[in-house]
């Protein structure tokens, strides 16, 4: 128990009392905190100052109401007046029995234990604690910035964080991909949503955890704050070229197309066998279209093919690490040409038509979709599928027609032999 100077002895009155406890206050820096102290029978309560060595009791005064900071036992206002010299310190007296401590722009320091007395003999006082919390707030210097690491490498990620209480550290993917993590030699990998901890390791990186990766500090004390650390993950241009060969017929436009992975950013053009390289004008058009941190489509088309345009062509890309390469081969696909009978409407006879046109090295696709349509146009329907065609066939039109598709079915046959 903490005295003051006012040793006092019971005069008359009532013997004051506390009215209602000493509330804790917890409130964020800089925000103004506030003790109030409800004492009753205050007012006629008489006490005289008192000598140890005189024994002197006479004389009267009313009794007082002190705050003190307990744990530097500073006596910081006595009944109205402030001691201390903290100008953010003030005392207010309401309605005969509310003494209240005012603290403006409370700070770190400002916590600790604060008790109301009041001077009665023995002294009466009761306490509650100021706590005052800190919002987290990251430490820039002591936290990683943009992190640059080649394809199997290990990346570290700092972040550290001030407040109070201590702020705990989680990390995400900002595109909400999965954390991998790695242990030991074995290389065994767990993935998870989110990572705790000042410290992020990342070992064996590959390109698909290129990214930015956030570091969230919280403590309960809004606002939580982040940081977004980019990590690039560098490698040399790989090309994948969904169709190596590609056919076309003249006079129509054809695309090829090439898929490209690389970090950094690469350069990326395409040329044609001899080397000459291509630029866009009305014979070429180039774009590329991004679909990741790392990896684009490129696309090449050719307008109005022509018998110059067929042959080989390149697309190839470049960067500080190295480059790559991949290789398309344009060639002339001709259009199958159509005879059409006049008056006949009949499926198979068409298609018979078309197969005998087409390039021998086409025939056997040809002929097996022929075959196709030829059985579902005998069976039934060519036989008697349509009035027309059922009611002015003869047996001896209908042999003929069988005849035509063996000898068909063997010449092909002999042709894929050879």
């Amino acid at each position: 128990m903490i005295y003051i100077e006012l040793v006092c002895v019971l005069v008359t009155g009532l013997e004051p009392d506390f009215l209602y406890p000493l509330q804790n206050v917890t409130i964020p820096q800089g925000r103004d905190a506030t003790f109030t102290c409800v004492v009753k029978n205050l007012g006629g309560y008489r006490v005289s100052p008192s000598s140890s060595t005189s024994g002197d009791h006479s004389g009267g005064a009313k009794a007082r109401v002190a705050w003190i900071k307990a744990d530097t036992k500073a006596i910081l206002a006595i009944h109205e007046h402030v001691i201390t010299n903290n100008a953010r310190l003030s005392v207010t007296h309401n309605d005969q029995n509310t003494w209240t401590l005012n603290i403006r722009g409370a700070r770190k320091e400002d916590g600790g234990v604060y008790m109301c007395q009041v001077n009665t003999n023995p002294m009466k006082s009761q306490s509650a604690f100021l706590e005052v919390v800190i919002p987290p707030d990251i430490i820039s210097e002591e936290t990683s910035n943009d992190l640059m690491v080649p394809e199997g490498g290990s990346a570290k990620l700092v972040c550290k964080a001030r407040g109070y209480p201590k702020p705990d550290i989680v990390w995400k993917r900002e595109d909400g991909s999965e954390i991998i993590s790695r242990a030991g030699l074995s290389g065994g990998k767990t993935k998870t949503p989110t990572a705790e901890g000042e410290l992020l390791v990342l070992s064996k990186v590959t390109r698909s955890e290129m990214g930015a990766y956030l570091c969230i500090a919280s403590n309960g004390v809004p606002p939580s704050v982040s940081k977004r650390i980019m990590l690039h993950v560098h490698f040399h241009p790989m090309v994948q070229v969904p169709n190596q060969l590609v056919g076309a017929p003249t006079g129509t436009n054809v695309t090829l197309v090439c898929h490209v992975e690389a970090s950094p950013k690469a350069i990326n053009y395409w040329t044609r066998e001899s080397g000459e390289m291509i630029i866009s004008n009305s014979k070429y058009s180039m774009s590329e279209t991004k679909t990741s941190a790392y990896s684009v489509h490129m696309r090449l088309v050719i307008m109005n093919l022509q018998k110059q345009d067929l042959g080989g062509y390149k697309c190839i890309s470049k960067n500080s690490i190295g480059d790559a390469e991949g290789n398309i081969r344009l060639y002339d696909m001709e259009l199958p040409k159509h005879t059409k009978k006049i008056g006949d409407r009949r499926g198979a006879e068409e298609d018979t038509n078309d197969s005998i046109n087409e390039r021998d090295h086409n025939l056997n696709r040809i002929y097996q979709g022929s075959l196709r349509e030829a059985g579902s146009t005998l069976d039934p329907s060519a036989v008697g599928g349509e009035d027309s065609a059922s009611s002015t066939s003869s047996p001896t039109e209908r042999r003929s027609i069988i005849l035509f598709w063996i000898f068909l079915h063997i010449a092909t046959n002999r042709l894929f032999a050879v």
